[in-house]
């Protein structure tokens, strides 16, 4: 199995190009703070084809935060001097809005948008109290396992 999750920032505005087969690809880098090491980050080079890729382009941009569902793909290339690399990337299958820079530093010039509540519980719908199971029976708690 080869999935990988990263949510992060846009390092740079995500940049789209066409192959010769007339396929769109998008390419951007997300930078990901370490858990326990804040001043830290790890960057990850993002591939997405077609219309992910198309929907990065269009809806994200530099600073954005991202979450990038997908596998890591190695490549192998040659560089300047004549030596052979490996290159990690993710092939993102999915990616999600997580807010702007600006969201997360609070009201500073962006719209107010009111956070909406969960609407009530219709009258009709059955209410049952704390702790009562309905029409499911009790099951004992045994504490052997059964292995």
């Amino acid at each position: 199995m080869n999935t990988i999750i990263i949510k992060g920032r846009l390092v740079r505005d995500p940049e789209m190009r066409h192959t010769d087969s007339g396929k769109s690809v998008t390419n951007f880098s997300v930078a990901v703070n370490r858990r326990f090491q804040k001043d830290k980050a790890d960057f990850f080079n993002v591939t997405a084809w077609e219309k992910t890729g198309e929907f990065v382009d269009k809806y994200f941009h530099k600073g954005q935060e991202i979450a990038v569902q997908g596998e890591m793909q190695s490549r192998e290339y040659t560089d300047r001097d004549g030596n052979k690399r490996t290159a990690w990337d993710v092939i993102a299958s999915n990616v999600e809005f997580c807010g702007s820079k600006s969201d997360s530093e609070g009201n500073s010039g962006g719209s107010y948008q009111p956070v909406t509540h969960a609407p009530d519980i219709p009258p009709d719908a059955p209410q049952y109290a704390k702790g009562d199971t309905g029409d499911f029976e009790q099951m004992p708690i045994d504490d052997d396992l059964p292995f």
